[in-house]
Parts: structure tokens; sequence; C-alpha cells
């Protein structure tokens, strides 16, 4: 409906289904440099140097191996298209919109994903999730989300763009482990951090938080949603995704995710416990007054949005408890007198930046409680 489209493409189809065997070749090369043993070895890469290069520049390095400096020039080169006032005021957007983006993340990017097989069944195996470390994978995936969104976040000495190159080095080092490991099914899912997957997680970060956010009342202009897209695209660039699949436009990144959509293996046996294991992690998170009560609200409003989002069918298919969207109306009445009166504005506009940022700042604490905020440690 959204598309108004009613055939399918069948070379982006086929093509869904090749780029399920095409990795980072960039990020693979340095994740195999990280795996060497032998310190006699010219292509051999240490953790250190690789810090010290995204830090300071690969120029930091003292003679740096190939598979590093091939690393750093990829990312180190800016593409033309890249319009950094556009990518600051994306952020901006994003950081309006907050705690609503915060919502679709989590509710319907996120936990609506466990629905499908393949990065699900991932996270399982890498043992994502489970156990105690649910709420501090979760806020290490919000932190990295928020980081993206600073002013100049995104230019190479920011937060933003180095948690991001993080993050492209941890999906590699995955992805090694993984492919040489006997325990994944590359003939059934792919290679187990692929070009399509990474497609679609980004279409989730972009396109469906702008769909999302629309869905709890909030107004979107077309200058933001170009401006997030264009965030977005950077950061897909960044992060390691083929160029042809990096989205300007809304309509066009939707079009890519419903083909996403068409493809996934629907009702992967990892689903269930991951959804159970977010909505569980919210009985751990730090309130400073009234923790309990607290908690328990938190957990009965995910349920509450998880039904919203993803419908009864959705709920049953995940194992969770069935509930009623009674989070949603006063959060649409409210969100319709914030975005579509005072968000008119440009006082209105400030002030929601304003309080958007607050809620960032609680939103962390929440998940991370006096641990230092980060995203997850490399392993090699």
């Amino acid at each position: 409906m959204l598309l108004r489209q009613d055939a399918l493409d069948p070379v982006l189809l086929d093509t869904i289904g090749e780029r399920l065997t095409a990795r980072d070749e960039v990020g693979a090369a340095l994740a195999k440099a990280l795996r060497k043993t032998d310190a006699t070895h010219p292509d051999r890469v240490t953790m250190s140097q690789f810090r010290r290069a995204l830090a300071d520049g690969i120029d930091a390095v003292s003679q740096p191996p190939q598979p590093l400096r091939d690393f750093f020039a990829a990312i180190d080169a800016v593409p033309d298209w890249v319009d950094f006032d556009l990518v600051n005021e994306g952020g901006r957007a994003v950081r309006r919109f907050a705690p609503n983006s915060a919502d679709v993340l989590l509710q319907l990017a996120l936990i609506g994903s466990y629905r499908f097989g393949g990065p699900p069944d991932l996270l399982v195996e890498t043992g994502g999730l489970s156990g105690g470390s649910a709420l501090r994978r979760l806020a290490e995936t919000q932190q990295w989300a928020i980081a993206v969104s600073g002013h100049d976040a995104m230019r190479r000495p920011g937060m933003g763009f180095r948690l991001t190159v993080h993050v492209r080095l941890m999906h590699a080092l995955v992805n090694h482990e993984m492919e040489h490991s006997g325990r994944w099914d590359t003939g059934r899912w792919g290679l187990p951090v692929n070009q399509s997957d990474l497609a679609a997680t980004l279409g989730l970060f972009s396109a469906v938080q702008l769909l999302g956010v629309r869905l709890l009342g909030v107004r979107v202009t077309h200058a933001e949603s170009r401006a997030v897209m264009h965030l977005w695209k950077y950061v897909g660039w960044l992060i390691g995704v083929d160029e042809d699949w990096l989205c300007d436009r809304e309509l066009r990144q939707h079009r890519l995710n419903y083909h996403q959509l068409i493809t996934q293996s629907y009702g992967s046996a990892a689903g269930p416990p991951l959804a159970n294991a977010v909505v569980d992690a919210q009985g751990a998170l730090h309130f400073d007054h009234f923790a309990g009560v607290r908690r328990a609200y938190a957990r009965a409003r995910l349920l509450s949005m998880l039904r919203y989002f993803l419908g009864r069918r959705g709920l049953r298919d995940l194992g969770l408890p069935m509930a009623w969207p009674w989070a949603v109306p006063p959060l649409l009445a409210c969100n319709i007198l914030r975005y579509h009166v005072l968000g008119r504005t440009e006082a209105g506009r400030a002030y929601l930046l304003r309080r958007g940022d607050r809620f960032t700042g609680r939103h962390r604490h929440r998940y991370f409680g006096d641990q230092a905020p980060d995203v997850g440690t490399l392993h090699v």
C-alpha cells in the first residue's frame, strides 16, 4: 500500500539472494589480519594499531600493515555526495523525534525483526541478548544510534564516526569467527554477516524509523525525511553496505525494505527467546526512585506498544504475553500537540530538540546505570 505497486522486481530479488553470500571484503581482510598469530607476518595487525589509527589517523601508526592501510583508506575517503550540514540536520531531526524514535527502534525495528530467520539465529550463536547480557547489548545498540545523531558526530574525529567504524570491524570479526566455526549453516542463511542483511538492518534505522514515528503521530517534513535518510546513507557507507543499496530517498528505501521483507524466512526458533529476553530486561532498568514500580510499568508499556506495532499475530509468533495497546492513544494525542502544533514554529522545534536531548540522557542512564556508555568490546 505504501509503495503503490503490485509487482515485485525479479532482478532485485535475485540480487538480494546473491548478496547473502557477499561480505564486506575490506573489513574481512582486516579481521583476518587481526586473527593472525604469527607476530612476524607482514600482514599481522594488532588491536592497538587499529585503535591508534581510528583515534589519530593511519599516519600515526608506524609502518602500518597493508590490510590496516586498505581499511582506513576506504573509510577516510569521504564520498563526494556527503553533505555534513545535511548529516547534522538529520541528527537534529532524529533527536527531535526522541523518545518516539527510541520506541520505534526497540519495538518495531529490533523486536519486530526477530520474527525472521538469519540475524536472530546469529545473535543466539554469538550469545547476544542471553542471560544477564540482554540489557547491556540493548544499551550498546542504543548508544551507537544516539552517537551518530550528535552535532558533527559523523566527521572524522566524532564519536558517531568512531563507533560506526568500531561496529564495522565488530561485524567483520563475528563473520570471520562464525564462518570458520562450523556452527553456521551458510547454505541456509548465507554468510553470518552479509550484504543483504546489512542493507536490511540499515533500512530499519532509516526509513522504518521514519515510518514508525509517523505511526505514533509525529509530523515528519520532507526536509526532515531527506536529512535523516542522508545521515543513515553515510552511516551505511561507513559500515560497508554496497553503495548501490544506499538510499537518498525514503520511498526508494521502503521499496528495498519491502523486497528484503519478502525474501525473509518467517518464524525462526531464535525469535521468541530473544524477544522475551528484551521484555524481561525491562526489569533490570536503572531508576533512581520507585524502581520496582517503574520497571513494571516499562515492561507493561513495551508489551502494549508491541501489540500496536506487531499486532496479535506478532506477539503470538514471538511467544510474548498478549496485551492491549493502551499506551498508544495518549501518546498519539501528545505527539499531535507537540509535533503538529508546536513543531511548526522555530521555538517549538527548539523545545523538541531540548526535550529529545534530555530524554537521551535519562534513557542512557536507564540502560547503562553507572557503567560508562560504550559499544561492544572487540574480541580478537
